[in-house]
């Protein structure tokens, strides 16, 4: 991610602000434009299919939106989640949805899921809270070149899936790794590891690790 404007804005502003190209996110005032890698790219198209798919043989009333912003609660942020899920059942009860794309409802998200870039951090600390703080069900933190801390992912580090639940308000986290299947309380029936996400990403761009 690569800073792209220097002065604070409020929400509003960037709302106000955000041009027709490009994508970018508001971190505590701050616009960051956002520039994924190509294999970055590949593990979100993938995963979105598969939710799909998911969604059309459960006939879910969710979608996946090309992009939408994620609010915090009372903070100058705003979110590009890599994959969103969103019920539409619930957005006549999102204030900022028509006009701005905009989400602040956990409950209209049954699932998010970020894509993990050499900005680590902000994927394991920052979104995680204020996801949780939101009351998002479900999000998945897919760290398909092993960069997150080793208090997230462990040692060695390696390719690592997270899944994180929302139970009692707090996130509970169970991490998954090569061919262990993907448990997921809004798809209990997805067929998922971490090795078919590799493996459908590797023929198109060869070596994966860093």
């Amino acid at each position: 991610m690569v800073q792209a404007i220097p002065q604070l804005m409020t929400f509003d502003e960037f709302v106000a602000w955000y041009p027709e190209d490009g994508r970018y996110e508001l971190i505590n005032g701050r616009v960051w434009e956002v520039k994924p890698t190509g294999l970055h790219e590949q593990v979100g198209a993938y995963l979105n299919r598969r939710l799909l798919v998911e969604i059309d043989r459960l006939q879910l009333p969710y979608f996946l939106p090309k992009s939408c912003t994620v609010k915090p609660f009372g903070e100058q942020s705003g979110y590009l989640p890599d994959v969103v899920i969103v019920d539409q059942t619930q957005l006549a009860d999102e204030p900022r949805w028509q006009r701005e794309s905009t989400l602040i409802r956990g409950i209209s998200m049954p699932l998010v899921i970020e894509v993990v870039s050499t900005n680590w951090r902000d994927d394991y600390q920052r979104k995680a809270a204020d996801y949780e703080e939101i009351g998002i069900p479900e999000f998945w933190i897919v760290d398909y070149l092993g960069l997150g801390g080793r208090r997230y992912i462990g040692t060695p580090k390696q390719p690592t899936f997270s899944v994180y639940q929302l139970v009692d308000g707090e996130y509970q986290v169970s991490v998954f790794r090569n061919t262990e299947r993907i448990v997921s309380p809004t798809f209990p029936e997805l067929n998922l590891t971490l090795d078919q996400v590799l493996n459908a990403v590797s023929p198109l761009s060869g070596e994966i690790n860093p």
